[in-house]
């Protein structure tokens, strides 16, 4: 079980004239403090919009851990597909190892033509790209009606998705072979929201029981950007992330120990109360 972002975070309390470099260092470090990874750039450094020298940047910062490189796809960018695929070839080149492609675009699609559209172009995105980890991202609301034949057309590994905007998305996750490995974007990015670890604890569980997949083949994410929220919410919410992923992976003493015990116990869950099972009368020669 691991934990990642699935969108960038706000700019880090550091001085107006803070350089470039200040910041992606800031926000690589929130990352690796609580424990995610993959590690991401989140939309920082000198050259965001160049999705290579980004990831060479975050590498050259956090040379031990697993950055991933994050591209748009081809049908949410104004740019063309050619554009989008000489990216992915080039970080590939480079050595990165894990490549994330985001495509919000898939939430607009409803028709079959939408559906092959969408299929051809991530073949030809993601077509003779080996020995790299390709997951495909999908916020910002439900892609249930693409249905999982067209999210995987391509070479995908993985599917990461958007779980609070896009609950029906539990779909594709239902529907992906175990062999596909599920990011269950479950953290919210709204303040105020309940950030405690009994829902992404539930999800990662959920997940890991769909078709078999494992826990192995499960990460933990947020939502999407958590770029709107002041730095110490945004922060916080890494935090509880990070906590999650650790405690679905801690012995079952540690998890109770964590969690609200209403979570825990089936009896008293539908009731919306904790409340102890009661004691059994020990029978007697009477009862008999």
């Amino acid at each position: 079980m691991f934990a990642t972002l699935l969108g960038p975070l706000p700019r880090p309390p550091l001085p107006d004239d803070a350089a470039p470099g200040a910041l992606l260092e800031a926000v690589l470090a929130l990352q690796v403090e609580h424990g995610l990874e993959p590690v991401t750039a989140v939309g920082f450094g000198s050259a965001p919009e160049d999705p290579l020298a980004t990831w060479r940047a975050a590498t050259a910062l956090e040379p031990d851990r697993l950055i991933k490189g994050v591209v748009v796809g081809p049908l949410s960018v104004a740019a063309d597909a050619a554009v989008v695929r000489a990216q992915l070839l080039d970080l590939a080149e480079a050595g990165c190892q894990w490549i994330e492609i985001h495509e919000p675009a898939a939430t607009l699609i409803d028709d079959e033509a939408g559906r092959s559209r969408f299929g051809e172009a991530h073949r030809a995105l993601t077509a003779d790209l080996g020995g790299v980890h390709l997951s495909l991202a999908i916020i910002g609301g439900s892609a249930d009606a693409l249905g999982i034949d067209a999210a995987l057309a391509g070479n995908y590994a993985s599917l990461a998705v958007d779980l609070i905007d896009g609950p029906d998305n539990w779909r594709l996750v239902a529907a992906a072979p175990p062999t596909v490995g599920v990011i269950a974007g479950a953290m919210a990015t709204r303040a105020g929201s309940d950030d405690g670890p009994e829902l992404l604890l539930w999800a990662a569980g959920y997940a890991a029981s769909t078709a078999g997949r494992g826990g192995d083949r499960v990460g933990l994410a947020t939502a999407g950007s958590l770029a709107e929220l002041p730095w110490d919410v945004a922060a916080q919410k890494v935090a509880r992330l990070g906590e999650a992923a650790r405690l679905a992976q801690a012995d079952p003493g540690q998890v109770r120990a964590a969690v609200d015990p209403r979570s825990l116990d089936s009896r008293s869950a539908a009731l919306g109360r904790y409340t102890k099972p009661p004691k059994r009368r020990r029978r007697t020669t009477i009862d008999r």
